[in-house]
């Protein structure tokens, strides 16, 4: 049974509940919370699937602003919660101020690097699996013209927009590629109206196939293409059942079983540096009853070959975050 703790209010402590064992694993989900139907829900997928499977136990916290985020950390360190697994790069900084505090204690952050002996870095190939979508959506357009809509403009996110463009023109090299972000603060993770707003505006220059890469900002953008008829590509989750037969296809990136396995290896956690792709099925795109009148059998076997290739390293996509240029687009 899962044991919950929960930060109440922007300066309130954690309330550490009864029952938790000392070892039992944590996970602190990002801005925007558990039930985002997209990253933060697949950590949560991940933490459930091993809840499931062990019959153990984990404690969690939806944190509500920036300021409770190293609290959080300690406060679940302090309590002997081992490992601490958090989901999202802006857990980076507090966690560089609190695992050498906690040496016996084991921490995996995903999304970002933080170089420390007890600290395990999961980071994924994102432009890889968006690379494989872009394909999809250049495939299946009428017009010539797709789009992507961005959280918070941040590297990470301009990497999922790059691949996505590559892979766009990499079917159609006379394509049109519109890419839009929704904001520069954390709050552009969770603003599905101006999720909307965006949409309409791609819709209007054309684009019959939207991307969202932005968190809960998502569903407003995946809301507003199936109310325009037109086709969306959701992302981390597999986001397909939320309009089924308008959700092209979802570009999965499998947070759950970054946490998954955090939480299987438990106190024994490897730590170091990990990077979840296309080659270790890290990274990929979502095929269900949900989209299959959708995704034709041409179009599947050539993202499949794709793939492939991107695992085989025949095939490279323009990762942003090593190289801050973005061939296929302008921002």
């Amino acid at each position: 049974m899962t044991v919950m703790h929960k930060l109440l209010g922007a300066s309130a402590a954690l309330a550490l509940s009864a029952g938790a064992a000392a070892a039992d694993p944590a996970i602190l989900f990002d801005l925007g919370g558990k039930f985002d139907k997209s990253f933060n829900e697949s950590a949560y997928n991940g933490a459930e699937r091993w809840a499931t499977e062990t019959g153990g136990s984990y404690a969690e916290v939806e944190i509500q602003s920036d300021a409770q985020r190293e609290q959080a950390i300690r406060r679940f360190a302090e309590s002997g919660a081992n490992p601490i697994v958090m989901a999202g790069f802006s857990w980076a900084t507090p966690l560089e101020k609190v695992a050498a505090d906690y040496p016996d204690t084991s921490f995996t952050i995903i999304d970002m690097v933080v170089d420390a002996p007890n600290v395990r870095s999961v980071v994924f190939n994102e432009h890889e699996g968006s690379y494989l979508v872009g394909m999809m959506a250049a495939m299946a357009s009428e017009t010539g013209t797709v789009s992507f809509v961005g959280g918070m403009d941040i590297p990470l996110i301009r990497k999922f927009a790059c691949g996505y463009a590559q892979g766009v023109l990499a079917v159609n090299p006379e394509a049109t590629v519109i890419a839009n972000m929704t904001g520069t603060t954390p709050a552009a993770w969770n603003d599905p109206v101006k999720g909307s707003e965006l949409t309409l505006a791609q819709i209007s220059q054309g684009s019959d196939v939207v991307f969202a890469a932005a968190g809960g900002t998502g569903v407003g953008v995946l809301q507003t293409a199936a109310d325009s008829n037109i086709l969306s590509i959701g992302v981390d989750a597999n986001q397909n059942y939320l309009h089924p037969g308008q959700v092209l296809t979802s570009m999965l990136k499998r947070v759950d079983n970054a946490v998954y396995d955090a939480f299987t290896q438990g106190e024994a956690l490897e730590t170091g540096f990990n990077v979840m792709g296309v080659a270790n099925e890290g990274v990929g795109y979502a095929l269900d009853e949900f989209n299959a009148d959708l995704v034709t059998a041409d179009m599947q076997a050539a993202v499949d070959a794709a793939a492939a290739d991107i695992a085989a390293g025949t095939l490279a996509v323009h990762d942003y975050s090593s190289d801050e240029s973005c061939p296929a687009l302008t921002f």
